[in-house]
């Protein structure tokens, strides 16, 4: 379990709607440390960060009856204001030390991805000078409760349900939980079971998709009445040269802030950098290579510093491949992607003297120079282990190098022997895309107060782009090929064309409950989530009847076709209006789909139209090849003359005795 964090905007003082990319700017058109540094999973908020000010927001509405709380170095009455209503804490489950005594962060994830949501406007927000500009969370007039759930070691059960419980009670609207639990079926998993009461009481909940990327079946928060967030790059860079004696010069990235003199050293290579292997002996006034994991990366450069070294290169693991974290370096330093990483080493290695030096010409470029989004290594990845028939993750936001908040007596690396404190920081991973999907989300609540949460995420997946700032479709770090949806879902979130998505695909508990029958559970593993009574009785149905956004379709060797219904909402202020559908970017010869009817009408608003895709199967499961290896791709796209809705399908072929055991028992 990682990266806990909870936040609830209250809506009632949002504006109607802001300017998207004023509304984005801290976050979107922006990044170290990643949030995997920290093995502590203490969460909680700074109060005293510019981000939570309350200038500018009305009285408390009356309906809010949450409450802030007094702990150890948190003062309920000058920590709490208009902008953040609540602070509590919940960690009694597994342990109450001195630290956990109190609603306030201990090391910074809480702050940072608060502000990310929902931060007030700061000027002059930056990291050592890098990212300079003004910081505001997406939905900055939203207010914030923060429930502190989480030890420095591991996150309880009951504290979990505990938080979200209180959570529906106080009376929230958005829930952001930067937060992973490990696969088990839905009536196993406290997540799914609290997320699923506060959707039925008409709570969005944005939850993170997790950081074990690229590796298939890795992504977490599968539950389908949760929109599951994936991480993509910005369009911003902090550029450093490496220079060699060859004249061959690699692009790296760095948040060092010294001046870097372009002076050459000789480059050392350490295999296994670590603090029994970096001395003196080897590193004094050189430039040391390091390709160990980033969780090292920070402490490495001060074991070199004090070593006498002069600088670092951090290496890229193969997993990681171009995707580069932007780190808060104390020696002049660089990160170096995987494909001239491996140069790198050649050059070392049949090189008598290999030499190098860093040169920056510009602390941070923004804009189309920079090729942007692209799925970031880390992000978790489908199939969907629990429920294979709903495409996961649901969409991706930015949640690498990402610009936020920072507790004023935490350093930046999150390292005790860093003396230095800022006051904004950036961290990557999907707890970082996270709170941009929350902060949309109650933007758009804010325009449409009437939709369920699976109208916001249907409006939010179907409008979302999956193509990068090149107009070039999204590709992913590790390799740098075309993403497909077990990695992006639905593509980057667009936030102006959610706002009016034309139609959505709508749900309600029912469905889900439908759907948890389709899952065989039975009574006593239902009563987790309805109090009815037989609430599966005489059902027949599958989890492809489930009217979600996008497709996930499994074939068997006793299998060749699938028919899937679905049914659309017209919500566009303009009507009457024509809808004509597209089967799209359709990447395999494997699979074949037809759609009745190709047209719709819609002459009123709300009013509801079905369509039916059968997929039909020309391929067989391959035992020699691995599952995600045997997958095709595509999208239905509905077209009028002034919206596009989008919906991505994954189609797999698996073995007849595919485990769902553990699934569908």
């Amino acid at each position: 379990m990682f990266n806990f964090f909870y936040f609830f905007p209250f809506l009632q003082d949002l504006h109607p709607w802001h300017n998207t990319k004023s509304c984005l700017c801290m976050t979107w058109t922006s990044c170290v440390q990643a949030a995997e540094i920290d093995s502590c999973r203490k969460k909680g908020i700074w109060p005293e960060s510019e981000s939570f000010k309350d200038n500018g927001i009305g009285p408390i509405p009356t309906r809010w009856k949450g409450k802030c709380v007094d702990g150890i170095e948190f003062n309920a009455t000058s920590s709490c204001n208009r902008k953040l209503i609540g602070a509590r804490n919940f960690v009694k489950g597994v342990e109450n030390d001195y630290h956990h005594q109190s609603a306030r962060d201990q090391n910074g994830h809480g702050t940072h991805t608060a502000s990310t949501a929902a931060g007030t406007e700061v000027n002059g927000a930056n990291v050592f000078g890098f990212a300079k500009g003004k910081a505001r969370g997406i939905a900055s007039k939203a207010r914030i409760a923060m429930y502190k759930a989480c030890g420095s070691s591991s996150c309880a059960e009951s504290d979990i349900l505990a938080a979200i419980e209180s959570a529906i009670k106080d009376g929230v609207d958005i829930l952001s939980l930067s937060l992973g639990y490990d696969d088990a079926p839905f009536y196993e998993n406290p997540v799914a079971i609290a997320t699923f009461a506060a959707v039925k009481r008409n709570i969005f909940v944005a939850s993170s998709a997790g950081n074990l990327g690229p590796y298939p079946f890795s992504v977490h928060n599968t539950a389908p009445w949760v929109t599951t967030v994936g991480a993509g790059s910005l369009d911003r860079d902090f550029p450093v040269e490496i220079n060699l004696s060859n004249n061959k010069t690699f692009v790296g990235s760095s948040l060092y802030p010294g001046r870097i003199s372009g002076k050459s050293y000789s480059l050392v290579y350490i295999e296994n950098c670590s603090i029994m292997t970096i001395d003196r002996s080897k590193v004094e006034r050189k430039i040391v290579v390091c390709n160990t994991s980033k969780i090292e990366a920070l402490r490495n450069g001060i074991l070199i510093q004090k070593a006498g070294g002069f600088g670092l290169i951090q290496l890229n693991l193969p997993t990681e491949g171009e995707g580069i974290r932007a780190m808060a370096y104390t020696l002049p330093s660089a990160t170096l992607g995987y494909k001239e990483g491996i140069e790198l080493l050649s050059y070392i290695k049949s090189n008598a003297n290999p030499r190098a030096g860093f040169v920056r010409r510009k602390d941070t470029v923004i804009g189309k120079k920079v090729r942007a989004p692209i799925v970031a290594s880390f992000s978790s990845r489908g199939p969907n282990v629990v429920v294979p028939e709903v495409l996961k993750p649901d969409l991706i936001a930015p949640g690498l190098n990402i610009l936020a908040a920072w507790p004023g007596d935490i350093s930046p690396t999150r390292l005790k022997m860093d003396p230095r404190r800022v006051k904004f920081n950036i961290n990557s991973g999907t707890s970082m895309a996270c709170p941009h999907i929350a902060g949309v989300a109650a933007l758009v609540r804010a325009v449409h107060p009437d939709w369920s949460p699976a109208a916001i995420k249907s409006a939010l997946m179907t409008t979302s782009t999956a193509f990068d700032n090149a107009q070039l479709p999204i590709i992913k770090h590790e390799d740098m090929e075309l993403a497909t949806p077990i990695s992006i879902g639905a593509g980057h979130v667009n936030p102006e064309s959610a706002i009016d998505p034309g139609l959505i695909y709508d749900t309600d508990t029912s469905d889900y409950i439908n759907l948890l029958c389709s899952l065989n559970y039975t009574e006593k593993q239902m009563k987790l989530f309805t109090n009815e009574s037989n609430p599966c009785s005489g059902f027949t149905g599958s989890p492809l009847d489930l009217n979600y956004p996008s497709l996930s379709v499994m074939f068997r060797p006793d299998s060749y076709v699938h028919v899937v219904k679905k049914t659309l909402t017209h919500v566009a202020v303009s009507k009457p209006e024509v809808y004509k559908v597209k089967i799209v970017n359709l990447n395999s010869e494997k699979v074949s789909l037809s759609i009745e009817p190709r047209k719709l009408i819609f002459n009123e608003s709300l009013q509801k139209q079905s369509y039916v895709v059968k997929f039909e199967s020309h391929y067989a499961f391959n035992s020699s090849r691995k599952i995600a290896e045997q997958m095709a791709f595509g999208s239905i796209l509905w077209e009028s003359e002034k919206h596009n809705v989008r919906s991505p399908f994954a189609v797999m072929w698996v073995q007849q005795n595919f485990n769902n055991s553990r699934l569908y028992k």
